[in-house]
């Protein structure tokens, strides 16, 4: 049974079991944690800093998404990181070749992303459904693939540009780009909108439609889904469709809203975040959108603490122990729920049962 501590009480328990761990270590290397912490968190009101934790945010939304829809169905999408590179070279290839107009150019490379995205999630799920194999597997040999693809497709020889000592593809023009928002000394990216309609289809999909009632009834149980008519292969290929076409756009709010090239260097590892962003919030859209912010604010506030000669890399000791902690935590209060449900239960058969004792009574008599 579901309450507000199965919900609410695992990731408040986790961040503060991860801050006092983060705490411990920065004693031990003889840093002062209030210093470190107030550190992090005056950085956040300081030049663009808020802006770009919310604009790293929504790539990391995007990706927690994916994999989410994947852990739906059970399916572990660790290919996310590949799906969303081998995304971002061709929709970047194809839109700066095209010259549309306004709005419509845009359109056409989101449908690019989308469908390169689900094209190579294509492959895993196949081999899932008629082979057998597992997705963890061919995933992850596909990751490394799509780095051979990419360093063959952004090759002078092919659709390269040189720019300076760094190569990538052709700029995409004005018209295809997407607009971001001014604000102070930096600028929030126009996706964000976009991504927040994304997470809003995706809770409209799994609690208001057929298809969501299926997907996560044979992620709970694939052979009782399929005595209820519902085909597992069939969902697990839909799933893992859908998973890698979110995850064909999480490089877009980067491309689209500020980079508008796709080049050899450009930043990986979003899919690998979106894991613990998707566990962080247990697979929820609210939950991904806060543990998206938090992991964020971690990043871009970590290089204030080098100011204080503290390494930057208790950020990343905070992050894990946070994926660490939500799992144990979930599964702490998991069965303390399931232990109070059972003594509740009990007290009622109890009283049942005293209730029947004194109705025979009463009858004897």
């Amino acid at each position: 049974m579901s309450s507000w501590r199965t919900r609410l009480l695992p990731p408040l328990l986790a961040i503060a079991f991860a801050v006092i761990l983060s705490a411990i270590a920065l004693v031990i290397s003889g840093a002062d944690p209030l210093q470190a912490y107030g550190t992090m968190i005056g950085q956040l009101f300081k030049g663009s800093t808020a802006v770009d934790t919310v604009n790293l945010a929504t790539v990391y939304y995007l990706s927690g998404l994916a994999v989410a829809i994947g852990f739906q169905m059970n399916l572990f999408n660790i290919g996310v990181e590949g799906q969303y590179r081998f995304a971002a070279v061709v929709a970047a290839i194809i839109g700066g070749a095209l010259q549309l107009p306004p709005v419509l150019h845009t359109i056409v490379i989101l449908l690019v992303a989308i469908v390169s995205g689900a094209l190579y999630a294509t492959i895993p799920a196949v081999l899932k459904v008629t082979r057998g194999v597992s997705e963890v597997i061919s995933t992850i040999m596909l990751n490394s693939i799509v780095a051979g693809i990419i360093a063959f497709l952004i090759n002078a020889d092919q659709f390269g540009v040189q720019t300076g000592n760094n190569i990538g593809t052709r700029v995409i023009a004005p018209s295809g780009r997407i607009p971001g928002i001014p604000i102070g000394s930096g600028t929030l990216f126009g996706f964000v909108f976009i991504a927040l309609v994304i997470g809003a289809a995706y809770w409209f999909m799994l609690n208001r439609t057929r298809f969501g009632f299926e997907l996560k009834a044979s992620g709970e149980s694939a052979t009782a889904a399929a005595a209820g008519g519902v085909s597992a292969k069939k969902m697990t290929l839909i799933a893992m469709l859908l998973s890698g076409a979110v995850a064909g756009l999480v490089a877009m709010p980067e491309l689209l809203g500020r980079d508008y090239s796709y080049g050899i260097t450009a930043t990986q590892m979003y899919g690998f975040t979106g894991i613990a962003v998707a566990l962080l919030g247990r697979n929820h859209p609210g939950g991904i959108a806060f543990g998206a912010l938090l992991w964020a604010f971690l990043d871009t506030s970590a290089v204030s603490l080098e100011q204080i000669n503290v390494s930057k890399e208790i950020a990343t000791i905070m992050q894990g122990v946070i994926v660490l902690s939500v799992v144990v935590a979930y599964e702490i209060v998991r069965r303390a729920d399931l232990a109070a449900e059972q003594r509740r239960v009990g007290r009622a058969l109890a009283g049942n049962g005293r209730k029947g004792a004194s109705v025979a009574e009463g009858g004897a008599v």
